[in-house]
């Protein structure tokens, strides 16, 4: 017959059996959450930025070797062209253009050189029957996880026909494509807003935005130091200013 002290000693085992379980499980946990947090910018990610930066500042000469190099790191020909056809809604047509006219130089050259680039996919049909107007606000929604049913204030309310125009196109029209996700699509955006420069409003609300759409600190600080390589370091001096805004009133 087993005794009392004999069970009593076997049920200490096993709560300590288990308690080493779990201290090593909320390691492993810890661990993960550190190695995600601490993840990089990959190539395409950088190769996004630099291609940004260079169209915005209408560096056309290093946009030429940025954009084969973003070719060589995986990303596709539309995908590059989507990057450039993006920034202009916050850089200008002119700037967009000639980076257009830029790539389709550079694949014209690949071409002769019996290079076929991965032309990768087109963006997808719109099936959503909503008018743009609500198909943007629900975007503009995710993106910045609050609601948008308040009513217009600022420069909404100053003039209500901007609040339209950045719903219906920037937020429908463009942020609705599915050729570049979101987080690629603000990887864009705070390039350009780097790069152009006198934007910091901007760039904050973008900034905390990256963060909403999984981009880390991490990967924002590198991102800091590309824009430094391409844009320039008086640029990068301003991003970081308000990055280091931003990240301070995480909560």
């Amino acid at each position: 017959m087993i005794s009392l002290k004999t069970i009593h000693m076997k049920t200490i085992k096993i709560f300590f059996v288990l308690g080493l379980f779990m201290s090593c499980l909320t390691k492993n946990v810890n661990a993960q959450q550190t190695m995600n947090t601490d993840k990089p910018l990959d190539r395409k990610q950088q190769s996004i930025v630099t291609i940004s930066a260079f169209t915005a500042k209408g560096d056309l000469l290093q946009l030429q070797k940025a954009l084969s190099e973003g070719l060589d790191v995986g990303l596709t020909a539309n995908e590059m062209k989507e990057v450039i056809v993006h920034l202009y809604a916050y850089s200008g047509f002119p700037r967009s253009i000639r980076g257009l006219q830029t790539w389709m130089t550079v694949l014209d050259e690949r071409k002769a050189k019996g290079i076929n680039d991965d032309l990768g996919a087109e963006a997808s049909p719109i099936k959503d029957e909503r008018s743009k107007y609500e198909r943007g606000k629900e975007i503009l929604r995710k993106l910045t996880g609050a609601a948008q049913d308040s009513p217009p204030t600022g420069y909404s309310a100053f003039a209500p026909v901007i609040d339209t125009f950045l719903k219906e196109h920037l937020f429908a029209n463009i942020f609705e494509r599915d050729v570049l996700s979101y987080a690629e699509r603000e990887l864009v955006t705070v390039s350009v807003l780097c790069s152009i420069g006198g934007v910091e409003p901007m760039l904050r609300s973008h900034l905390n935005i990256c963060l909403n759409v999984g981009l880390t600190p991490n990967q924002l600080q590198q991102f800091v130091n590309v824009i430094k390589t391409t844009a320039g370091k008086k640029e990068a001096k301003a991003a970081q200013s308000v990055l280091d805004e931003v990240l301070k009133n995480i909560k």
